[in-house]
C-alpha cells in the first residue's frame, strides 16, 4: 500500500487536521515574528535610540520654522501642533517648553508625504548645521535669514535647495538617509528635555516583552499540536489494528501459513508503530515546513531580495545531500523489515520450543542462530544511524557556510548604507528557517522509505482474501449433525501431491466414528476440513445433507465442539475458559462438564476452584489437565457434533476410560469422530476409519477391522496384546 492509502483515515478528522493547520500558521507567525523583533532590536533600539518614526513627536519651534521654509507644501503643518513656552500640562514630558515653544504632533499615525517632507528639512538642516561655511559661504543662521527674506521674490532659493536636496538623498542608501534624520531628531528630543537614555530602554523592554510572548506562543501551539497529531495518529494507529486483526482472525490455515505468525505479529505491531510516527510527523513537520518556508520567503523579499540567491544556494546543497543520502540509504530501509519478521522468527522458535533445546542441550546452536539474525539487523541498522548521522554534520555544515556568506555579501552592504546591521541578522535568521523548512520537508522522506514498506506490507495482509468464502445459508433448528464425506480429496497449497484421496463416510448421530492410522496418514487433515479450517479440494462435505461451504461460518462452528490435538488454553480463569464456547453456560453446565471430562478432582483441589487463575498458554496446569480442560469446553458448548483431534493422549489410561464411559453417557444424542492414535481408545467405536496415506484402507467395527484390514491389525498387535484383543475394552 502505498502510504497515502493509508493516510486516507485522516478524512475521518478533518475538524482536528483543520484546527493543526490553523495552529501551525499561528505557530509560524511568532516564528517570522522573532527575527524581525531581532533586527528591530539591533536597528532601532540600539542605533537609533529606540527612536521608532523619523517624523518625530517634538520639535523646537525655531527649528520647525526653519524645516518649513524649505517645504513645498503644507503636509508638515497638518501634523503638528504649537505649543507655547510656559505650557504646564506638557512640563513633565518636555520639560523645555518652560524655555522656547515647541511643536507637538497631533497623532501616532502620520501621512508618507508630511514624512518625506520632514525628512527633506531635516537633512537640509542636518547638512548647514555642519558645514554652512563650505556649502553657502555664510554661518547657518545668516543663510536662513537671507532664505526667509528671498522667498517669494524672483531670488527664492528654498526651491533650488529643496529640489537639490531631494535629489541628493534619492542618489544614497536608505539606511545613511535615516541615520542622518535620526541624529537630527536625536538633538531636538535632547534640546527639548527628551530622557533619551529611557526612552532607548522603553523600547528595548517592549520589544523583549513582545519576543518573550512570541517565544510563549511557539511553545503553547507546538505543545497543542504535538497533542492532537499524537492523538490522531494513534486512533489511526488503532482503526489499522482492528482492521489488520480482524482481517487475520479470518484467514484460514492456507493464509495463516503463507504469512507465518511471527510476520504477523510484526506487521500488527512494528509496521503500525512505523505509520504512526510518520502520521504524527505528516501533521507536526510536513505541513508545518511549506507554511514556515513560504512565510520566510515573503519576509526576505520584504527585508532585501539583493541577496536572495544564497537562498537559493542553501537550499541546493540540501537536496543533493538529502538525494545522495536517500540513494544509499532506501534498499537498507526496505530490507530493515524483513529482518525484523526473520529475528521474531527465530526468537518466537527458541522461546516456544525452549524445554526441547535444553532437553537436546542445543541451547549454544540456537545462540548462535539467533546471533546471526541478531547481527544482520543489527548491521543494517547501523549501517542506516551511520548514515543518517552523518547527514546533521554535513547540515550544519551547510547552514553554518551559508551564514558565511551572507555575513560576507551582507557586510559589504552595511559598509555602503545599503543595508543595516539588523536586517542582515534577520536575513540570516530567515534564510535559516528557508532552509530548515525543506530540509524538514526532505526528513520525512528519510522516514517514508521505511514506512511506505511497513505500508505494504499491511497491505499485502489487508488486500489477501482468505481462501475461504463464508456461505449465507444456515442450519435448521432442529439439527441432527449427521456428517458425511463424499469423495473428499484435499492438497495444501503449493503441494504436489494429495493428502486425502476419495475418502467417503457418514458419521451419524448417536454414535462414535474414530479415525485411526499412521503418522502422516492425514487424520488431522480430515477432521479441520469439518469446521472448515481447510476447504476441500474435491468432493463435499454436508451435514444433515447441507454443503458446508455454503453456511455462515459463524453457524457451522456453533454445532460444533472442537477439541484440538494441542491444547490450547487462555489466560484468565478455569470457568472462563470452560465458557469460551458458550458464555452464558450456567455454573451446573461447566461442573458437569469438568465431571465428565474427568477434570473435577483437580480443579476442586484449587483454593478458588472454578475462579483459579490460568496463565497465558495454560502454563500453570499439566498437559493431561490441559486435555481435560479442553474436552470439558467442548462438552460445555453441549454441540451436536463433537470432534477429538487425538484428544486423549495425554490422559492415562484409567482416566480415559471413566472419560470415555462418561462421554458416551453424556452425548449419546451427539455426533461424535474422535482421532486417535490407540487402539485401546477405540475398540468400542461404532465405526472405524483406517487412514492410510490419505486413503481409507478399511472401514467397520474393531472386530470386522480385525478380520478384513491387514493395516489395523498391524496397529492394534503393535499396542495390545492377544488376550486384550479378544477380550475387549471398556
Amino acid at each position: 500500500m502505498q502510504l497515502g492509502k493509508l493516510l486516507k483515515y485522516l478524512k475521518d478528522y478533518k475538524l482536528q487536521v483543520l484546527a493543526i493547520v490553523v495552529l501551525l500558521i499561528i505557530q509560524a507567525f511568532f516564528d517570522l515574528a522573532l527575527p524581525e523583533y531581532t533586527s528591530k532590536i539591533v536597528d532601532v533600539g540600539i542605533q537609533q535610540g529606540g527612536i521608532e518614526d523619523t517624523l518625530p513627536e517634538v520639535i523646537r519651534k525655531s527649528q520647525y520654522d526653519k524645516i518649513a521654509l524649505f517645504l513645498s507644501d503644507d503636509a508638515l503643518e497638518k501634523e503638528y501642533t504649537a505649543v507655547s513656552a510656559g505650557e504646564e500640562s506638557y512640563r513633565d514630558e518636555y520639560p523645555e517648553v518652560m524655555n522656547q515653544d515647541l511643536m507637538i504632533r497631533k497623532n501616532e499615525s502620520y501621512s508618507s508625504e508630511a514624512e518625506k517632507e520632514f525628512e527633506v528639512g531635516a537633512m537640509i538642516l542636518f547638512s548647514l548645521s555642519k558645514d554652512s561655511e563650505k556649502m553657502t559661504g555664510m554661518s547657518a543662521d545668516e543663510f536662513f535669514e537671507t532664505a526667509a527674506s528671498l522667498k517669494g521674490t524672483d531670488k527664492d532659493i528654498t526651491s533650488m535647495v529643496y529640489e537639490k536636496t531631494s535629489e541628493q538623498m534619492s542618489q544614497m542608501p536608505e539606511s545613511i538617509v535615516k541615520q542622518s534624520v535620526m541624529a537630527f531628531i536625536k538633538s531636538e528630543y535632547e534640546a527639548c528635555g527628551v530622557d533619551l537614555s529611557a526612552m532607548q530602554n522603553s523600547y528595548l523592554f517592549r520589544a523583549g516583552i513582545k519576543m518573550l510572548g512570541c517565544s510563549l506562543g511557539i511553545m503553547a501551539m507546538s505543545i497543542i499540536v504535538g497533542f492532537l497529531a499524537s492523538i490522531i495518529a494513534a486512533k489511526i494507529g488503532k482503526t489499522v489494528r482492528e482492521g489488520l486483526f480482524r482481517k487475520v482472525v479470518s484467514f484460514s490455515g492456507k493464509e495463516m501459513n503463507d504469512f507465518s505468525t511471527a510476520s504477523l505479529i510484526t506487521r500488527s505491531t512494528n509496521d503500525i508503530q512505523q505509520i504512526q510516527m510518520v502520521t504524527v510527523m505528516l501533521l507536526r513537520i510536513v505541513l508545518y515546513a511549506p507554511i514556515l518556508g513560504i512565510g520566510g520567503i515573503l519576509k526576505v523579499l520584504n527585508t532585501d531580495t539583493s541577496m536572495a540567491w544564497v537562498i537559493a544556494v542553501g537550499v541546493a546543497a540540501v537536496m543533493v545531500l538529502v538525494a545522495v543520502l536517500m540513494k544509499v540509504a532506501m534498499p537498507k530501509f526496505k530490507i530493515m523489515q524483513t529482518l525484523v519478521d526473520k529475528l521474531n522468527l527465530v526468537a518466537r522458535e527458541i522461546l516456544t520450543g525452549l524445554p526441547v533445546i535444553r532437553a537436546f542441550s542445543r541451547e549454544k546452536h540456537e545462540e548462535e542462530r539467533f546471533d546471526v539474525a541478531n547481527r544482520e539487523l543489527t548491521r543494517t541498522h547501523l549501517f542506516t544511524n551511520r548514515v543518517m548521522t552523518f547527514m546533521m554534520p554535513v547540515m550544519m555544515l551547510i547552514m553554518n557556510g551559508i551564514s558565511v556568506l551572507i555575513i560576507w555579501v551582507g557586510s559589504h552592504g552595511v559598509d555602503t548604507g545599503d543595508i543595516q546591521v539588523g536586517d542582515m541578522m534577520a536575513f540570516i535568521t530567515y534564510t535559516m528557517i528557508i532552509i530548515m523548512s525543506f530540509l524538514m520537508i526532505t526528513m520525512i522522506s528519510v522516514m517514508a522509505p521505511r514506512a511506505a514498506v511497513s505500508a505494504d506490507r499491511i497491505n499485502e495482509v489487508m488486500k489477501t482474501e482468505s481462501s475461504i468464502k463464508d456461505g449465507s445459508g444456515s442450519l435448521p433448528e432442529n439439527v441432527k449433525g449427521e456428517v458425511c464425506f463424499n469423495n473428499v480429496s484435499f492438497t495444501y497449497a503449493g503441494a504436489d501431491e494429495k493428502v486425502l484421496a476419495d475418502i467417503s463416510f457418514t458419521a451419524k448421530p448417536g454414535q462414535t466414528t474414530a479415525i485411526i492410522g499412521s503418522t502422516g496418514s492425514g487424520k488431522s487433515t480430515l477432521v479441520n476440513l469439518i469446521p472448515r479450517f481447510y476447504d476441500v479440494t474435491e468432493g463435499s462435505i454436508t451435514i444433515d445433507g447441507i454443503d458446508i461451504r455454503t453456511l455462515r461460518e459463524h453457524d457451522l462452528r456453533a454445532v460444533i465442539g472442537y477439541v484440538p490435538q494441542k491444547a490450547v488454553l487462555f489466560s484468565g480463569t478455569i470457568a472462563s475458559n470452560l465458557r469460551f464456547g458458550d458464555e452464558n453456560a450456567s455454573d451446573d453446565t461447566v461442573r458437569k462438564a469438568a465431571e465428565i471430562a474427568q477434570a473435577s478432582e483437580f480443579v476442586e483441589s484449587k483454593p478458588r476452584k472454578f475462579e483459579s487463575e490460568i496463565s497465558q498458554g495454560g502454563g500453570n496446569v499439566s498437559g493431561g489437565q490441559k486435555q481435560r480442560l479442553s474436552i470439558a469446553r467442548a462438552i460445555a458448548k453441549n454441540p451436536k457434533i463433537y470432534v477429538f483431534d487425538d484428544s486423549f493422549s495425554a490422559l492415562d489410561y484409567k482416566t480415559d476410560v471413566k472419560l470415555r464411559e462418561a462421554l458416551k453417557k453424556e452425548v449419546h444424542d451427539s455426533t461424535v469422530i474422535i482421532v486417535a492414535q490407540r487402539i485401546s481408545t477405540i475398540l468400542n467405536a461404532d465405526q472405524i476409519i483406517v487412514l492410510d496415506e490419505g486413503r481409507i484402507a478399511g472401514i467397520g467395527s474393531h472386530k470386522e477391522l480385525m478380520a478384513d484390514c491387514d493395516i489395523y491389525r498391524q496397529i492394534a498387535y503393535s499396542q495390545l496384546s492377544e488376550k486384550e484383543l479378544s477380550g475387549g475394552e471398556q
